[in-house]
């Protein structure tokens, strides 16, 4: 009996400690978790910018290949051996340069030999002139033939007509001679030789070429615009009678778009495969940087100055297909506000529609806040430099907020 009682009274106090165990730990737990949620009411620290508008030129962006002015491809106008190589791999030449030198002396021969026909054909044809001369003054003494005299003179024209073809067969084999000097026909930069001394080569537009010169102080690109850019910047260009086009380049390697150029050509007409046309840009080289087949990065400028939004790419949040701003208002309480966002122009993003001069974004701290919460914002100066001021009172700001501000700008 006794023993039965001492159980059940174990059993209670077994009950009562393990009741008192349980709501001990949830009066903790609710503890840690009041304290680590914040009061409902405090407001979340976020930098904001006011929106300026900003005048700025519309330009679009495109790539292109860099194409040589002139670009020969050498080939020889006579036959023969070559005999020397004029110049190194890659080298600089001017107009006029000799390249390749093949072998003359067969050419100097038929120099030789059409000179002595020339010679030749000279004697007969002063010969046969002299003749005719004295048959014409026999002639009208009746002294001799109609016939003989006929004779004569056809003898002075055959004579006369030799001697033309002489010259022309000189001033050909001349041309032929001064063909083997090949010289550059342009001022540019030679690729490598691919035929070298001692090769015999062929006249003719199937012969083999020899090397390749570009030029190299000018350079264009070549570059294919979109349907909707050649209406708004080429197209009105063109018809208004402008001398010239603005176009920026910058190659592979380069910040921006340093080298400034002008549209030199545009194609007749528009690919409707592809919805482009080609444009053709002329940039000067006095750096010798530029090469042909280089990729550039071209900047097609066009339109009239003009009022814009500007603001950061990191005021910029994404919802699926959306592009959306978070707008402070008077009260500090945040909004979502969809834009419609443009180019790039100087690291900032043009807005074209959806804010307006004046309103307040918030530029960092999207992911901390909702629509609809009141926030504690933090002044900064749209070109990234911050406001001595938050929003609340700009005298009050001291030198602990401002490094701050600092700190969340950077």
């Amino acid at each position: 009996m006794f023993s039965l009682r001492n159980r059940y009274a174990l059993g209670v106090m077994a009950l009562v400690l393990l009741a008192a165990g349980v709501l001990w730990f949830r009066m903790q737990t609710g503890n840690a978790v009041a304290a680590l949620a914040p009061p409902p009411d405090q407001a979340v620290a976020v930098d904001v910018v006011q929106v300026n508008s900003r005048s700025i030129t519309d330009w679009r962006e495109y790539s292109g290949r860099l194409e040589a002015v002139d670009q020969v491809r050498i080939r020889p106008l006579v036959s023969g051996t070559i005999t020397q190589v004029h110049f190194e791999d890659g080298s600089l030449v001017q107009e006029g340069d000799v390249l390749f030198t093949i072998d003359p002396r067969p050419y100097q021969a038929a120099v030789d030999r059409a000179q002595a026909d020339l010679a030749a054909a000279k004697a007969r044809m002063a010969y046969t002139g002299a003749d005719l001369a004295r048959a014409r003054r026999l002639l009208d003494k009746n002294a001799i033939a109609k016939r003989d005299f006929e004779q004569k003179r056809n003898a002075s024209r055959v004579a006369a007509a030799e001697k033309q073809a002489a010259e022309t067969a000189l001033a050909t084999a001349e041309l032929d001679l001064e063909h083997t000097q090949i010289v550059a026909p342009v001022s540019g930069r030679v690729s490598r030789a691919e035929v070298t001394e001692g090769n015999i080569v062929s006249a003719g537009t199937g012969a083999q070429p020899l090397t390749t010169l570009v030029s190299i102080d000018k350079m264009y690109a070549s570059f294919e615009v979109d349907e909707q850019s050649f209406l708004s910047f080429v197209n009105p260009a063109r018809i208004g009678g402008a001398e010239q086009i603005a176009v920026n380049m910058g190659l592979g390697n380069e910040r921006g778009f340093p080298r400034r150029g002008k549209v030199a050509s545009i194609d007749n007409r528009l690919d409707a495969s592809s919805g482009t046309i080609r444009l053709r840009a002329v940039f000067d080289n006095a750096d010798g940087m530029l090469l042909p087949g280089l990729y550039a990065r071209i900047q097609l400028v066009g339109g009239a100055p003009r009022p814009a939004v500007l603001i950061k790419e990191s005021a910029i949040g994404t919802d699926q297909s959306k592009r959306f701003v978070v707008v402070v208002d008077g009260q500090n309480r945040t909004s979502y506000r969809e834009v419609q966002l443009g180019a790039v122009q100087n690291g900032l993003r043009v807005v074209e529609a959806g804010l307006t001069p004046g309103e307040r974004i918030v530029v960092n701290g999207l992911q901390r806040i909702r629509p609809g919460d009141v926030v504690t914002p933090h002044m900064l100066l749209a070109d990234g430099e911050e406001h001595l001021a938050d929003a609340g009172d700009a005298g009050d700001a001291d030198e602990g907020a401002l490094e701050h501000n600092k700190k969340s700008a950077s």
